[in-house]
């Protein structure tokens, strides 16, 4: 067990591992079926998808994550009144514990459309078990359960990998192949060349070779088939913060909701090393806790969600309209939310692609943080989200460099300029650009920075670059649709005989960064997420009012009969 873990332990054990009173197990048992285990036997096993949520109702059963070194490391053991089970169980997915019965077990097994029925039902305890769930996640990323990883942590491919994973809320751990005696083994056992490296061992023991995130999810089970013959309510097209508060309004409102994503949950929100200016939260909050707290509470809803599945094509002009996915599959739906966001802009210099992803970035997470500790780091941008980033890398590196075209005050937002003139290791450059980037196998070090009025330029070491410089709307997809979008290629809204947030097609709304004229800020975001839903309130049911009524012809009765 980690020391982060200990310490959630020790701090939290008893909201993580409640007990529950007689009269609690008995109304919670209302909502699952019983299940008997004999001693030794597996209640729930790592990569498999179990029967849910677990009510101990007698007996003990011990919880361990998957063996390392050949121990199983020991993580609890629950007795009656206890229950088994972490977020995975709110959405079917695998299980990333084995728990073994160690005496003869009378339990009661709690199916995930259940436990999302029984947190809505019972919301004094559905807020206990709800928070248990919550903090079980959280230790088990403490942990590093779930896949392995086994590459460089400075390899691009590597972060691609942990990126994603860490963007979904999913553990993992990281091993390096040099110094690892474990991940030794397993590159000579399975023969894996360094060309084919990073590989992943997922709970389930498949291996993959460099995967591709979509490949990862399915192995590790974030993603299944779309179910093509459902006929879905609401179908939203991005998991940022318009698509999430979507999810969450429609689906609690008794809608049936299905949200997909390319990449991950919350959007460039997500991104954010810390939000300050979100209404009610007075000392901040970062992007990934905001955004995990959404995703938890639209699967508590019922909604379906499909990460990492991407909509290539929507046609609609007739009911119900279709989506098309990369994957080849299709999602029927009644109405669509396109909450598509925008797309990280790339700066106009030569050989960024050799750098991208090992020494150039888009986002200032704590995973770039650690590899940019005692570094030299220039950062491109002059927005909120820059200054975001420029106070938390200035935290851990040795020195940041923020470049930007005009003066702060005329895009930052006060308080982020008065904490980045108040930090030591950071020089701010006004009026300047990067011209040329110096460096070789992917890894930078400099940057050559172009005064735009004098065109003198300025070498500078630097290790990492990030880059904030705006987002271009993410509608490539949308070009055979027939959606009207403005000068900019943001999808436009609203007009004559439309409801609010809804396309120049009927049925089709647009919410969030994606959509022309809105507020590139989160909690807008969420403003329009929590408004389009009671618009499809109004589309669904003016498309009842105008479906045609199925008259029965009546029987023709003859003499004979």
């Amino acid at each position: 067990m980690s020391d982060a873990q200990r310490t959630l332990f020790a701090e939290r054990g008893a909201q993580m591992f409640p007990r529950l009173t007689d009269d609690e197990l008995a109304r919670l048992s209302k909502f699952g079926e019983p299940r008997s285990f004999r001693a030794g036997e597996r209640v729930g096993r790592v990569g498999e998808t179990g029967p849910g949520l677990m009510l101990i109702l007698s007996g003990e059963v011990e919880v361990t994550e998957p063996a390392k070194d050949g121990k199983a490391p020991h993580i609890v053991t629950h007795s009656r009144g206890n229950f088994t089970g972490e977020l995975a169980q709110l959405s079917g997915r695998p299980v990333l514990v084995d728990s073994t019965a160690l005496t003869g077990v009378e339990g009661v097994a709690i199916a995930p459309d259940r436990l999302r029925a029984l947190l809505i039902a019972e919301a004094e305890l559905g807020e206990r078990i709800m928070r248990a769930l919550i903090l079980r996640r959280v230790g088990l990323i403490e942990s590093g359960a779930g896949p392995i990883i086994i590459g460089d942590e400075a390899d691009a491919d590597v972060l691609r990998l942990v990126n994603f994973l860490r963007r979904n809320g999913h553990p993992y751990q990281r091993l390096d192949p040099t110094g690892d005696s474990c991940a030794e083994t397993l590159v000579q056992r399975f023969q894996v060349s360094s060309e084919e490296l990073p590989i992943v061992l997922c709970p389930g023991g498949q291996l993959l070779r460099n995967p591709t995130e979509h490949q990862l999810a399915r192995c590790v089970g974030l993603v299944g088939p779309i179910n093509a013959e459902k006929l879905y309510d609401v179908a939203v097209i991005g998991a940022g913060p318009s698509g999430l508060a979507t999810s969450v309004y429609a689906a609690s409102e008794g809608l049936s909701v299905l949200t997909i994503d390319c990449r991950s949950f919350g959007g460039q929100a997500g991104a954010s090393a810390r939000i300050e200016n979100y209404l009610g939260f007075p000392t901040g909050i970062s992007g990934m806790a905001l955004m995990g707290r959404a995703f938890s509470q639209a699967q508590k809803f019922g909604v379906e969600i499909a990460i990492p599945d991407e909509a290539v094509k929507l046609e609609c002009g007739n009911d119900p309209c279709h989506l098309l996915l990369a994957t080849g599959e299709r999602i029927q739906a009644r109405s669509v939310v396109i909450a598509t966001g925008a797309r990280y802009r790339r700066l106009a210099v030569d050989r960024l692609d050799e750098f991208e992803g090992s020494s150039v970035h888009y986002w200032a997470s704590p995973l770039e943080a650690d590899l940019a500790a005692n570094e030299e780091v220039t950062l491109v941008g002059g927005g909120n989200s820059a200054g975001q980033a420029t106070v938390f890398l200035a935290s851990r590196a040795k020195h940041v460099t923020l470049v930007a075209r005009r003066p702060l005050s005329d895009t930052m937002s006060q308080y982020l300029i008065e904490r980045i003139e108040s930090l030591p290791n950071v020089d701010v450059v006004i009026g300047s650009e990067v011209a040329r980037l110096a460096g070789a196998d992917g890894a930078l070090e400099g940057v050559e920075l172009r005064n735009r009025s004098s065109g003198t330029e300025e070498a500078r070491p630097c290790r990492f670059l990030f880059s904030f410089i705006g987002a271009e709307p993410n509608t490539d997809w949308l070009q055979s649709s027939g959606l009207k979008l403005d000068g900019r290629g943001f999808v436009l809204t609203g007009g004559d005989e439309r409801l609010p947030l809804e396309t120049n097609k009927r049925g089709i709304f647009a919410v969030g960064d994606v959509r022309s004229g809105s507020v590139k800020r989160v909690a807008a975001s969420v403003g329009d997420g929590a408004q389009v839903v009671a618009a499809i309130h109004q589309y669904l049911a003016a498309q009842e009012k105008e479906r045609p009524v199925s008259i029965q012809p009546q029987m023709q009765v003859t003499a004979a009969e």
